[in-house]
């Protein structure tokens, strides 16, 4: 919790126009007449040029930052649910909400005779960023007392950044219960729809495997049917030839018992001669 006085004192330094920060503070410091509260309204440190513009708009534009803080709010806590897609769409929405809400700040100060430079347009926007991912960043923001600028990319010391006190989560603008329920049921209804999606992908993903398959197979049988027909014609002419060879076989069989018969009457005619000759020889030597 923090003092109301001196966080009430301190918000409305905080408002003023930078080059009128000190004579105010010294101001207040004399008007609390000593005490307390005065050593911590003298301790309050003038704001940057960009934490001032952030601060004049958070007390001027209360509403607006407010709603763009709980749009903000929603959707950290809808991440975890949120495909890649949706969360790049939302992305860039925010930083386009972002350089509006920043653009918006600077103008609102220059319209106080202030000149603003771009590189402090550059860290207003950074500033409320800082405040769009975190939820200490958005309470400094919201309090309309910050010290100096804020970054996205580093955590916030509240202490260190806002003056007069550590402030609290700024408190969300009401929203009726029917419309909390429509919005439940919204993300409910988008959740099941991403859940569809994806289950029809992974059918078709199935699907597209299971076709494949398919043709593969029918590829393969095709092919082996052809190779059938091919080994049967080949085992059809095996058969022929070798029934010509059988056939061809026998025939030998009979030449060569022919031949056989032969040679044997010729070895037999031989023979006779043969003996018929040493006769002839033996009655001619005596």
């Amino acid at each position: 919790m923090t003092d109301t006085a001196l966080s009430t004192i301190a918000a409305t330094l905080y408002a003023e126009l930078p080059c009128n920060f000190i004579s105010a503070r010294d101001a207040r410091v004399k008007a609390a007449d000593g005490g307390e509260l005065a050593a911590q309204i003298k301790a309050l440190r003038k704001p940057s040029v960009a934490a001032w513009v952030v601060n004049l708009f958070a007390q001027e534009r209360t509403a607006q930052l407010a709603e763009a803080l709980r749009l903000a709010e929603e959707l950290r806590k809808a991440q975890a649910d949120l495909d890649a897609a949706t969360l790049a769409k939302l992305g860039r929405e925010r930083r386009t909400l972002t350089r509006r809400l920043a653009q918006n700040a600077v103008e609102l100060a220059t319209s106080r005779g202030e000149r603003i430079s771009a590189s402090t347009l550059d860290a207003v926007e950074r500033t409320i960023s800082a405040a769009f991912f975190d939820p200490d960043a958005a309470a400094a923001v919201a309090s309309g007392r910050l010290v100096r600028e804020l970054d996205p990319s580093e955590s916030v010391d509240l202490g260190a950044a806002v003056g007069g006190g550590t402030p609290e989560a700024p408190a969300p603008p009401a929203v009726p219960a029917d419309e909390v329920s429509a919005r439940r049921e919204r993300r409910a209804a988008q959740r099941a729809l991403r859940d569809a999606e994806q289950a029809r992908e992974r059918a078709e993903h199935t699907q597209m495997q299971a076709e494949k398959a398919h043709r593969d197979a029918a590829a393969r049988m095709q092919s082996l049917e052809a190779r059938v027909v091919e080994l049967e014609a080949e085992l059809a002419q095996t058969r022929t030839e070798a029934e010509r060879a059988r056939t061809a076989a026998a025939a030998t069989a009979e030449s060569e018992a022919s031949a056989v018969g032969h040679l044997a009457e010729a070895e037999r005619v031989e023979s006779a001669a043969k003996d018929a000759l040493d006769a002839l020889i033996r009655a001619q030597s005596s």
